[in-house]
């Protein structure tokens, strides 16, 4: 692989002439002096600029011809990894499970690509938090690397029966480091599949990779940690920073969050209120007066079937597209609708068909916040009489996970409607 990934021209004969390569730490005089980690160029990026990643995590072009000096300090490509050494047990600590499953929060910034790259193991992540160490002793498995958007329903039944090989341990909890794209799929599948599970299990994700300066997964690890020692409340949680600051850190229910921004630190937010909990530095604060579990026993059922189609209607949808869910096997299909809970008319057709073939049809609403009302207006009443189910306020995508997993483990699609109605992990919220 070349030493000048997206270099040519100029920049490229610059950082020959200069014997500095990519990945390289340098010290750079311009209109001012600047130290960091050259970096990689876009293929089709203009050749009179170089690129440094600053030790702040962010990124600055500098045109060559103010550059008055570089110079190269190390070589990021010979230094070697850091030894990775566990910590001592200290015996009046609590024993807590960290899981790596990939993710930003697993990852390193790749000096040759400038992409990020799962390639921290749970012992180097737990190595990299020295805090940790003085709230539990922390023990690691690596159960798969992988970025969560490329994570699938087969993916969720091995953290899950992982999960379930650990339900009689004594581990005071679980943290499963894991990728945030599709970390509220994941938290709502284990929800329903792990009804009622016996000690905490706790998903952690960060926005920036764990090796840079302003990365996030440090406060969102110690959170997680403390939450399960002295909070301990059984369920299956997100957390993650609650706003831009390290102030606090939030513990979302697993079945009541998504991800709503792309890139900032407090991405994740609870749907319908506040975070059920908040952790501010020692100090664990709690907003839900719910049981997380309607279910008092553990009563695992792993199985997920994805036949199921999340389908969000928009003026100008073909109604043509249920007709492909029909004839490709589908066996459910969540509408993610307008308002209180409505498609328009000329879906009618088409989903009367799909209700006489057997479909489980599901309502939610498009609105971040509040619930379907189907009896409101005569479109939503229409469709009440063809078959389609009234989601509440469960979120469109835990809608979805729970149809999953409510087919699969189901005869029929009677009993399916039925699992679908019950509150099992609170994803209907008071």
């Amino acid at each position: 692989m070349s030493n000048y990934p997206g270099y040519r021209g100029e920049s490229l004969t610059f950082l020959k002439k200069h014997n500095v390569v990519v990945g390289d730490s340098v010290k750079v005089s311009s209109d001012s002096g600047y130290m960091g980690i050259l970096m990689p160029r876009y293929e089709y990026s203009d050749d009179n600029h170089i690129v440094l990643k600053l030790e702040n995590g962010y990124n600055i072009g500098l045109k060559i011809e103010n550059i008055k000096k570089i110079e190269g300090i190390t070589s990021n490509s010979m230094k070697e990894e850091k030894e990775i050494t566990k910590p001592q047990i200290n015996s009046n600590l609590p024993r807590i499970l960290l899981i790596s499953t990939g993710g930003t929060i697993a990852s390193k910034i790749d000096y040759r690509t400038g992409g990020v790259k799962p390639m921290l193991t749970a012992d180097e992540l737990n190595t990299a938090v020295p805090e940790l160490i003085k709230i539990a002793n922390i023990e690691t498995e690596v159960l798969f690397s992988e970025p969560s958007e490329d994570l699938l329903p087969e993916h969720w039944n091995k953290i899950a029966k992982k999960l379930d090989s650990y339900a009689t341990s004594d581990y005071k909890g679980i943290i499963i480091a894991h990728g945030t794209d599709t970390m509220h799929y994941t938290t709502a599948a284990l929800s329903f599949a792990l009804s009622g599970f016996p000690i905490p299990i706790v998903l952690v994700g960060s926005q920036r990779s764990s090796d840079r300066p302003s990365s996030d997964a440090a406060l969102n690890l110690i959170a997680a940690a403390r939450f399960i020692v002295e909070c301990a409340e059984r369920g299956i949680y997100i957390v993650m920073h609650n706003n831009t600051s390290d102030d606090d850190v939030a513990c979302h229910l697993g079945t009541r969050v998504r991800k709503n921004h792309t890139s900032k630190r407090d991405a994740f937010q609870t749907i319908g209120g506040p975070p059920a909990f908040l952790v501010k530095n020692e100090t664990i604060m709690r907003n839900f007066t719910g049981a997380y579990f309607k279910t008092k026993e553990y009563t695992p059922r792993i199985n997920w079937e994805t036949r199921v189609a999340l389908i969000k209607y928009y003026p100008g949808l073909d109604p043509k597209i249920i007709d492909y869910f029909l004839e490709s096997g589908y066996r459910a299909i969540i509408f993610e609708g307008t308002g209180l809970g409505h498609v328009g008319k000329v879906m009618y057709e088409h989903v009367g068909k799909a209700k006489k073939k057997g479909l489980f049809l599901g309502m939610t609403s498009q609105c971040i916040d509040g619930a379907v009302r189907m009896t409101v207006y005569e479109s939503g009443r229409d469709l009440l009489n063809l078959g389609v189910v009234p989601l509440s306020n469960m979120i469109s995508e835990t809608a979805l996970v729970k149809a999953m997993w409510a087919l699969a483990n189901t005869k029929n699609i009677d009993e399916m409607e039925k699992l679908m109605k019950q509150n099992i992990a609170s994803e209907y919220s008071d």
